[in-house]
């Protein structure tokens, strides 16, 4: 008996060691990492494209926490220790170094990841790694891409080519050259704004983290993801579309002085509820209790 206790004694110690190890470890990841973070937020804060990128990384802390707590009692930390772990700690270490001296912050921030992969792998363990997979490999979705600003003018152009084909169905008389929509009573240009890309990154992020958290086939699942750029493509089409209406009607100042401003949160709350028949559609009708 005294043998038993000491046992789960010397396990609990045996535990709490590795999590001081870990604590350690991240302090000095992100004392190294400080600047790739800072410049993160700034993205954050300037970049409208990935303004939602403030939240990855606490939704990815919760999530890690919330499996850590439900699986903790059959975690193996020893699995894996200092093995493939150390490699790829060893490598994230000089890729980032590499690419911040470069001052390829993005790519930094992608090293970044890999480094926090490669420390719980060395001091905690492959299960852990594995436990935390999605937690993981979602903060790449914080990470601003810098070839997102050279798609938003084609991705423009298309929308207002499909707008115009909407509006035109419905016979509104219009005529389109280019970026220049021309209407009986306005002219109007089709800008980068217009592209819809951040709903697009937006709701790529918020239909990754569905996708984890609902119960269904993993066909469905992966399909309810894939389906977020169309999804988005559609309500940002209709969007346009909504608003060469309104300046038809009321002008074009209404249209993108007034309408314009409101109109993209209305289209992007309305992307949000057709989660709710999409889901249901794909039969993921429950969360998977694990992860909430």
């Amino acid at each position: 008996m005294q043998g038993e206790e000491e046992a789960i004694g010397q396990q609990v110690t045996d535990v709490g060691r590795r999590w001081l190890e870990l604590g350690i470890g991240l302090v000095l990841v992100g004392l190294l990492t400080w600047p790739t973070w800072r410049w993160l937020w700034n993205e954050w804060m300037a970049n409208d494209y990935y303004s939602h990128g403030i939240l990855i990384a606490p939704v990815a802390l919760y999530l890690a926490w919330r499996r850590w707590r439900n699986q903790r009692t059959h975690l193996n930390w020893e699995q894996g220790r200092f093995g493939f772990g150390l490699l790829l700690l060893a490598v994230s270490i000089v890729v980032y170094l590499y690419f911040f001296q470069g001052r390829a912050f993005y790519l930094a921030a992608f090293a970044t990841i890999g480094l926090l992969v490669g420390l719980v792998w060395t001091l905690a363990g492959s299960t852990l790694v594995r436990l935390w997979a999605f937690p993981l490999a979602y903060l790449l979705l914080m990470v601003p891409l810098p070839f997102v600003e050279r798609v938003t003018l084609p991705l423009a152009l298309f929308t207002g080519v499909c707008s115009a084909a909407v509006v035109k169905f419905l016979g509104l008389n219009i005529t389109v050259v280019g970026s220049a929509i021309t209407l009986p009573n306005a002219d109007l240009v089709i800008g980068a704004q217009c592209s819809g890309i951040n709903s697009m990154i937006a709701l790529t992020a918020l239909h990754a983290l569905v996708a984890y958290v609902v119960h269904g086939p993993l066909w469905a699942r992966t399909l309810l993801l894939l389906l977020a750029i169309p999804v988005a493509m559609l309500g940002n089409i209709l969007r346009v579309a909504n608003l060469l209406f309104v300046a038809r009607a009321w002008g074009a100042q209404a249209a993108f002085q007034f309408y314009h401003d409101y109109s993209g949160l209305v289209f992007f709350v309305v992307a949000l509820l057709l989660l709710l028949p999409l889901t249901r559609l794909l039969g993921c009708n429950r969360l998977r209790a694990e992860t909430l």
